[in-house]
Parts: C-alpha cells; sequence; structure tokens
C-alpha cells in the first residue's frame, strides 16, 4: 500500500510539472472591460457603455509561459487617444490591467480597445461613452 501512495504521489508531481512547463507560448486569452477593478486586477463590474468622466478599465488575461510586449490602442473617431505598452512575464496565467482616463471627460460616442502582443493583434472590444439622462 505504501509503495502505491508513493507512485500516485510521483504521478500526481508529474503531472503538475508537466502542466506548468507545456511550452505553450504565451497568448491572451480574454480581454475584459469594466468600471472597477478586483484585487486581482480583472474586472469587477463589466459593460461597454462608460458616462464622459469614469475610468475605463481593460484587463487581458494571458496564459502560456513567456515574456512580451502588451499593448492598448485606444482610439476614437479614427484617432488615436492611448497607446500604452507594459512589459509582461508569466510562467502561469495571469492578468494585465489598463485605464483609460480623461481629466476633461471623454465625448460621447463611440470607441474601441486594440490590444496587442508583441505587435500582433491579440483581440479587440468596442464601447461607447454616453451622456447620462
Amino acid at each position: 500500500m505504501r509503495k502505491f501512495e508513493v507512485r500516485l504521489t510521483l504521478m500526481i508531481l508529474f503531472a503538475c510539472l508537466a502542466r506548468c512547463g507545456s511550452g505553450q507560448p504565451l497568448r491572451v486569452s480574454t480581454i475584459q472591460l469594466g468600471r472597477s477593478l478586483n484585487p486581482d486586477n480583472t474586472v469587477a463590474s463589466f459593460t461597454t457603455v462608460f458616462t464622459p468622466t469614469e475610468t475605463v478599465y481593460l484587463s487581458a488575461l494571458t496564459t502560456g509561459v513567456g515574456s512580451a510586449r502588451l499593448g492598448v490602442r485606444w482610439t476614437y473617431a479614427g484617432q488615436v487617444i492611448g497607446n500604452p505598452e507594459k512589459q509582461v512575464a508569466s510562467r502561469t496565467d495571469a492578468v494585465t490591467e489598463f485605464q483609460l482616463q480623461s481629466p476633461g471627460g471623454f465625448p460621447p460616442g463611440d470607441y474601441t480597445a486594440e490590444v496587442f502582443l508583441n505587435g500582433q493583434p491579440a483581440g479587440t472590444r468596442t464601447f461607447r461613452v454616453e451622456i447620462p439622462r
């Protein structure tokens, strides 16, 4: 019985190590938009409609192993209004957050957030700014 327990423990350990070192390249798995963040940087309050004075939060969830340059191109009416980038490195699932703010308020209309991983498109989310009624 003792040998079985040791073998079972070793098989579980091997499976866990194989998963961690799976060698899958880093990729963006999910893009979230919302009004606030959880402590782990995931979006707490999902939405695609914002008021002019709200902060827009974008969380990019990544999976895989590696390091990369993760960026967001924020656009409004065909114009780039922000293009932040962050260097990320991960061996497990991770979350990277970005914020879009405007001290004077955003003009109403349609906006786009394009996410890039090492300069390559990884996903797009659209959202709208509306004046509250």
